[in-house]
């Protein structure tokens, strides 16, 4: 099983030029199951909706409640934000969780349950996209507890470890993420652990999704890093879940257009044997 984890950019740049783009790079990619932030919807349209018609994927969405400091980047216009789920799988059931953030910098960020009816075993999948103020780790940390909390609620019923993706604007071993993954520090919720997939990566790999060889990161004048995660949890019964490979994706330009201000990271990860153990 294929998951994929990317942040679109929402409304940004040549967005009409980039949606295209963005299209082409997950065909390239094909992907079970995609966790996406910063997706927009405007005048009946949403972007999650048209690739996943364009895919042949179901899909699901969540929208930022408090959209205003978003439109206001763009100069107001009536554009909203989110976060979606694109499967090969049906969606039966999805729940939304406003993120725990000040006044001053509640932009409406949320994490996105969906579970998926994949053969042999639903997938609990998550994808969340946390506030990005540089000096704001408190504030993700809070907000990781909060995730954490979200998952456990929702997990159960199945026998594949719950999936987390999202851009977490955290570097690895920030205390946020230390927090949320749980295996080098106490974890948010007393036993629960995800392992971060990209420590299956091949050690060389080119890792950094905030990369500044991108233009439009290049502008920010900000350094390299990995801020966006694939989380799983231990892998369930004869090794369902388990991280096989992970790797950057979406990294370069499609004819000429950069899709996005994020790298993607892919990760393939063991689905069940169909025919074992019930499944």
């Amino acid at each position: 099983m294929r998951v994929m984890t990317w942040n679109l950019w929402w409304r940004f740049g040549p967005w009409e030029t980039r949606q295209k783009a963005i299209l082409t790079a997950l065909r390239e990619v094909r992907p079970d199951v995609v966790g996406l932030q910063e997706v927009w919807a405007a005048g009946g349209e949403n972007l999650a909706e048209w690739l996943a018609g364009e895919l042949g994927m179901y899909w699901a969405w969540a929208p930022s409640q408090r959209p205003e400091r978003w439109r206001r980047r763009i100069g107001g216009a009536p554009v909203d934000v989110g976060n979606a789920v694109l499967s090969r799988w049906p969606v039966t059931e999805q729940a939304v969780l406003p993120l725990p953030v000040p006044a001053d910098l509640d932009d409406g960020r949320l994490a996105l349950y969906a579970r998926l009816a994949a053969p042999g075993a639903d997938i609990p999948f998550f994808t969340a996209h946390l506030t990005s103020a540089v000096h704001a780790s408190a504030v993700r940390c809070a907000q990781v507890a909060a995730i954490a909390r979200f998952v456990a609620e929702y997990r159960g019923g199945t026998r594949f470890p719950p999936v987390v993706t999202g851009d977490f604007n955290a570097w690895p071993d920030s205390d946020e993420v230390r927090a949320f993954s749980g295996t080098r520090t106490a974890p948010a919720v007393p036993g629960q652990v995800f392992l971060d997939a990209w420590e299956y990566a091949t050690p060389t790999a080119p890792s950094a999704t905030w990369d500044a060889t991108n233009p439009y990161v290049a502008e920010t004048h900000s350094p390299s890093v990995r801020i966006d995660y694939i989380h799983v949890a231990p892998p369930g019964p004869d090794g369902i879940g388990h991280v096989r490979t992970a790797r950057r994706a979406c990294d370069g330009p499609v004819d000429g257009v950069w899709p996005s201000d994020h790298a993607a990271v892919v990760a393939d990860l063991a689905g069940v044997r169909v025919g074992v153990n019930g499944g």
